[in-house]
């Protein structure tokens, strides 16, 4: 059983020393523990001092592509190398690494596929009220979304297990905490969450600059994630809504037109009704239209998985072959 931890970067030559000191090498359950960092265009010591740490691989990138590129390419390097449990941390040490092992429990013991590590956001000492009430609105919102009880959506310290890092596809290239919560619910992931510790706060987040910026975002991809897997549901909801303003306007034009003698004083809620109904009806032929493209990503995806299915079995196959007989 490989376990390989990726940690992408963004000049953290000062606080990735931190961060790998707490990383364990020797899991139960687990044969080999190596770590891999993204240098997401680093201008620092970043990676040398990742290999004076230790560091077993590194990714490198020629220039700043964010996140999300930085996530999904570490990702994509520890398949190919043979991990069978990937965990994501991040570089500032935010989280203490010490609680890898209870991360990758659930996943060794068959019980999920995908652990969302819970700061407890509640408890966090350095995050403001307003944060933390944030925090707890918005996990909560998503955690409705995807189906999923997740109590901290913006946790970055997960574990996937190799057939949830294939299965998962990256569609941002902000953050992919939100946008995995979400697949990972609309896919029927089995996905847990456990409590881990938090360090001292040793720099400001670059992710974003202030709290609106990151809701803002944050509410973007999950319309855009959730609609991608539940279009007709919400343009059909619209519409129906819609529509049937629509006609309420139109029967009591009707009424007054029928019972009553000024039929001339409300055209206007005839006009509005007609719009409202045509409205309506092009926001469900909108849904039918989006939920079309839904079907063809989630084909597209599907097939993705199974090229990396593909992939995966034939390079073992090639491993068995070259190995000791």
């Amino acid at each position: 059983m490989k376990l390989m931890i990726q940690i992408p970067c963004l000049n953290e030559e000062e606080t990735l020393p931190a961060t790998l000191k707490d990383i364990p090498r020797t899991i139960d359950g687990i044969d080999s523990v190596e770590v891999v960092i993204i240098d997401d265009g680093c201008t620092d010591r970043t990676v040398e001092v990742a290999r004076e740490n230790g560091v077993d691989h590194v990714v490198r990138f020629a220039g700043n592509r964010g996140l999300g590129h930085a996530f999904a390419a570490g990702i994509d390097f520890c398949l190919k190398n043979g991990a069978d449990i990937i965990v994501n941390t991040d570089g500032d040490n935010q989280y203490h690494g010490g609680d890898i092992p209870k991360l990758v429990a659930p996943i060794l013991a068959g019980e999920a596929d995908l652990v969302i590590g819970d700061r407890e956001p509640s408890k966090v000492a350095h995050f403001s009220p307003l944060k933390k009430l944030l925090q707890n609105v918005g996990s909560r919102v998503i955690s409705r979304l995807a189906g999923l009880e997740v109590p901290d959506v913006a946790s970055g310290f997960k574990a996937y297990s190799r057939e949830a890092a294939m299965r998962l596809a990256m569609s941002t290239d902000f953050d992919h905490t939100v946008d995995h919560v979400i697949q990972a619910g609309k896919k029927r992931i089995p996905t847990v969450s456990v409590p881990i510790r938090t360090n001292q706060k040793l720099r400001e987040s670059r992710l974003f600059s202030n709290i609106s910026q990151f809701i803002l975002r944050s509410l973007q991809i999950a319309v855009r994630v959730y609609s991608t897997y539940g279009a007709m549901a919400i343009f059909s909801a619209a519409g129906a809504v819609t529509f049937a303003a629509g006609f309420g306007l139109g029967l009591r034009f009707l009424y007054y037109f029928i019972f009553t003698d000024s039929h001339d004083l409300h055209v206007q809620s005839l006009i509005l009704a007609a719009i409202l109904m045509l409205a309506g009806f092009q926001m469900v032929l909108t849904g039918i239209v989006a939920d079309l493209i839904s079907s063809s990503r989630s084909i597209l995806e599907d097939v993705s998985y199974r090229l990396r299915r593909m992939e995966d079995e034939g390079e073992r196959e090639s491993d068995d072959r070259d190995g000791p007989s």
